[in-house]
């Protein structure tokens, strides 16, 4: 089988503001204090499936020098840099076509690069499974995440049955709900977070953009008579920009009719909230801190990143500050503290879903 691999790495994080900035976004960042960033974490997550030379990034133009110098095993050739964003249809499309015109016959792995799973081998095992039940048979495998909470930020999916572990057929995706909503998806049992994770053959997910999303096609196929030639880079300047601007989700998944979820626990997370990296900093009991790491977890319920990080009296903080000499931190309870480059974070995790709109102001 001809499986690869492609990694989507174009986001800017701005929920984490300032540990996650524009300039340098948290798919590129040690946010766990383990040594690895999150997108060396993601190949490293995929190499049991996929030869490293079967890897693709795509990512936007700032940032395909971060990606080489992280991944400088996966072909320069195979980073592939959008000239704006325009959301995950064209990002996969892109990736697809290119694959496509010197592997037509290619399975094909979607992930974003910025997710935590912490159950690997059980991932694999999921991911093997749903390359063999997609190779030339025109279906669509999605990976579903067991759910641990009545999540609100996190889109899901409607299974046909619960069947943990195996291969069943998706009836509905669902959007973000309301906590109540998501409180009687978990008590139904068939629901699972939608991780964005999707599985396909080449043939199958051209054809569905072809049928679903015909525009983004149309200038995917413009774009791809450039391939090779020294117009490429002018051609894809000028008309990825003119692709519709649509998620996966709306453009194919809500719309095709072979569509299937492998839904398991994997411990997986976005990692999108200082919330959820204070939940899965690991103890030192659980995880030895690899040499140049620097997460650690303090008395109180406390968890901390970085050189020289002293707390007082403190109780269920999270302080990131990665880079910075010494912080010190007295009399805060559930409080985020995070520091990067001269900017100050000091925030009530209760209020983590605003740090967007304050560092926006």
């Amino acid at each position: 089988m001809d499986t690869h691999v492609v990694i989507m790495a174009g986001g800017v994080g701005s929920r984490l503001w300032p540990v996650s900035l524009p300039e340098k976004p948290k798919q590129f960042i040690d946010l766990l204090g383990i040594g690895k960033t999150l997108i060396q974490m993601t190949v490293d997550r995929f190499r049991p499936v996929c030869d490293l030379g079967n890897f693709w990034v795509v990512t936007s133009e700032a940032y395909v020098d971060i990606v080489r110098e992280q991944l400088p095993d996966i072909p320069k050739e195979q980073i592939l840099a959008e000239p704006v964003p325009r959301n995950t249809a064209p990002c996969i499309a892109y990736a697809c076509w290119k694959i496509s015109a010197k592997h037509p016959d290619a399975n094909i792995i979607v992930t974003p690069a910025d997710a935590l799973v912490i159950n690997v081998q059980k991932f694999a095992a999921a991911i093997r499974k749903a390359l063999n039940f997609t190779d030339g048979s025109g279906k669509i495998v999605t990976v579903g995440i067991e759910p641990t909470r009545p999540e609100t930020g996190y889109g899901y999916i409607q299974a046909a049955e619960r069947k943990p572990d195996e291969i069943v057929k998706v009836l509905e995706f669902k959007e973000k709900p309301d906590l109540q909503t998501a409180k009687y998806y978990i008590a139904a049992g068939n629901y699972f977070w939608n991780a964005g994770i999707f599985v396909w053959s080449c043939k199958t997910i051209i054809s569905e953009l072809r049928t679903h999303a015909p525009q983004i096609a149309g200038v995917m196929d413009r774009i791809a008579a450039s391939f090779g030639t020294w117009k490429e880079k002018e051609t894809l300047d000028e008309l990825f920009p003119t692709c519709e601007k649509i998620s996966i989700d709306y453009a194919v998944m809500e719309k095709s009719k072979d569509i299937y979820v492998i839904a398991s626990d994997l411990g997986w997370s976005d990692l999108g909230s200082f919330s959820s990296i204070k939940e899965h900093i690991p103890m030192p009991e659980e995880d030895p801190v690899p040499d140049g790491g620097s997460a650690k977890a303090v008395e109180g319920d406390n968890k901390v990143i970085g050189k020289d990080i002293r707390l007082f009296g403190c109780e269920g903080c999270i302080v990131h500050a990665e880079g910075s000499e010494k912080v010190v931190v007295s009399g805060l309870k559930d409080y985020i503290v995070a520091v990067k480059d001269g900017d100050v974070l000091v925030c009530p995790i209760s209020e983590e879903q605003m740090i967007k709109d304050y560092s926006a102001q």
